[in-house]
């Protein structure tokens, strides 16, 4: 078949932030779709927020309501959140409570009473909620109460899909009940669930079946905020465009550090500081951003270790353009530390604001904060997490500084963690050494791809304008150790007479 003989189905917005793009570019219209999920999950609110975006007064929304709540009291808490407008209830949008014929008459009846409602409204888009309810009270235990059942999802599917009506049924189901027959009817199946894990409580959603269309696969977290339900699609680093690499050198703000990489930082690539506390690592990171102010450049700092008021204080302490510059909308400061934060989660709130921006440069301060602000859950998979969000902001053309903290033992040699030095293109280390009785301290390039660099270490010092680089360590032996020696020079040979 020619492209231009398909036939094309509009895609009708969901309103719910993400999801749209979740579905592959919104909901099928005309589709029969099923929004699954155990008890508070979210089907509820999620079905209003796509009725008040689409129902209008020519073609409304019916919400049909079986022995839940009643609709009083459903109503009572929906118009708590933002995208409920009153304006709309009881004219775009009808509530129709069948409680009533689903206790005391037949699915016949039931099913008369939604179709005699639908022929007499015209709607757009219905909604039946919990259509599990009605199944409920014909018990599948028996041959003849499954075949009655099934004769009546098929027979609504049939109605809702002639009748060009786009249609939600809501139920608590199992993934062990997928053998339901309303599953092999439904042109769409969302399933939403939310998993506990010690303390914390995270919600997903999954895809599970869209006809015609390809959709985002996987899970992907959601939250419910005063908003209604927000969608942070998982995004997989090679879906993104890659930019060339330009090999062009950015300044890190500190003229010694980039003497030792042999001139700044390779725009576009992924650079880690890590070292111990109090080693000076937010203070590189915040004159790299400086640095690219200087030169033009936009930049983000992710912060997940204190609030963005105390770190902005510090900041300015050295360099009072800091503050000038996010007045001036050149640089943004987010706080990243919610309870039970997702990647994908902080993934997009670093992205939204670099498009705002255009950044060039970002900094996550610190990758040790951030995988502590992770629930559970997403702990277990961090690595291969931070590699989504390093990749795709990299492949934006973004250069990323990250920090983390390493603790070890003061004579350990241990300069990264495990976890992510796979990820960076470019590892600067610092620590901290005895040196005659006092601490000094000392950093090094361990890793740097496509390019040469100092395989010194070099002391440095913390100062109220920020960091300074000293010189090398060469008169010391065993610095890795935590504890060098003075090397001792060879004596000159005596001259013979």
């Amino acid at each position: 078949m020619k492209g231009e003989d398909r036939a094309v189905i509009r895609s009708l917005p969901s309103g719910v932030p993400g999801l749209d793009t979740v579905l592959g570019g919104g909901l099928p219209e005309y589709s029969f779709n099923l929004i699954a999920g155990g008890p508070g999950s979210g089907k509820t609110t999620l079905a209003h927020q796509i009725m008040f975006t689409n129902a209008t007064v020519e073609r409304p929304a019916l919400y049909f309501t079986v022995l839940g709540e009643p609709t009083i009291k459903m109503l009572r808490y929906q118009r708590q959140f933002s995208f409920f407008d009153p304006d709309l209830a009881g004219s775009a949008i009808q509530f129709i409570n069948l409680s009533a014929e689903v206790m005391e008459q037949d699915l016949g009846e039931v099913l008369q009473r939604i179709v005699s409602e639908i022929e007499r409204a015209k709607p757009g888009i219905v909604v039946v909620d919990s259509f599990r309810s009605i199944g409920g009270q014909h018990g599948t235990s028996e041959r003849g109460a499954t075949s009655e059942l099934d004769q009546f999802v098929q027979r609504l599917a049939l109605h809702l899909t002639t009748w060009e009506i786009t249609s939600f049924l809501l139920g608590e189901y199992t993934e062990e009940e997928q053998r339901n027959p309303v599953f092999t009817v439904a042109d769409g199946i969302l399933w939403l669930t939310q998993a506990t894990d010690r303390n914390s409580v995270v919600r997903k959603l999954q895809v599970v079946k869209t006809r015609g269309r390809a959709h985002m696969p996987g899970l992907h977290t959601f939250r419910i905020t005063d908003a209604g339900l927000q969608i942070y699609p998982r995004i997989p680093e090679q879906t993104q465009k890659r930019q060339l690499p330009k090999h062009e050198r950015l300044s890190t703000g500190v003229p010694g550090i980039d003497e030792m990489i042999g001139g700044g930082v390779i725009a576009g690539d992924a650079v880690m500081l890590t070292g111990p506390a109090g080693s000076g690592k937010s203070t590189v990171a915040t004159q790299f951003i400086v640095a690219g102010l200087a030169n033009g450049e936009t930049g983000v700092i992710a912060v997940f270790e204190e609030y963005p008021e105390e770190y902005l204080a510090r900041a300015n302490t050295r360099n009072p353009d800091v503050g000038k510059m996010i007045d001036a909308g050149k640089l943004e400061v987010i706080y990243l530390r919610p309870l039970d934060l997702s990647v994908d989660e902080a993934l997009q709130a670093i992205l939204e604001a670099v498009g705002r921006l255009g950044a060039k440069r970002v900094v996550i301060d610190s990758l040790s904060g951030f995988e502590v602000a992770l629930a559970p859950t997403f702990r277990e998979d961090f690595r291969e997490s931070l590699y989504r969000l390093v990749g795709t902001l990299t492949a934006t053309g973004v250069t990323v500084f990250m920090t983390a903290e390493v603790s070890e033992a003061f004579s350990e040699a241990r300069f990264t963690t495990e976890k992510v030095s796979f990820i960076t293109d470019e590892i600067i280390i610092q620590r901290y050494v005895e040196i005659e009785g006092g601490l000094r301290r000392v950093m090094a390039v361990i890793k740097m791809r496509g390019s040469d660099h100092s395989h010194e270490f070099r002391t440095y010092e913390v100062t109220a304008k920020g960091v300074v680089v000293g010189g090398p360590l060469t008169e010391y032996d065993g610095i890795i150790t935590g504890v060098p020696t003075l090397r001792t020079k060879p004596a000159k040979a005596k001259r013979g007479k």
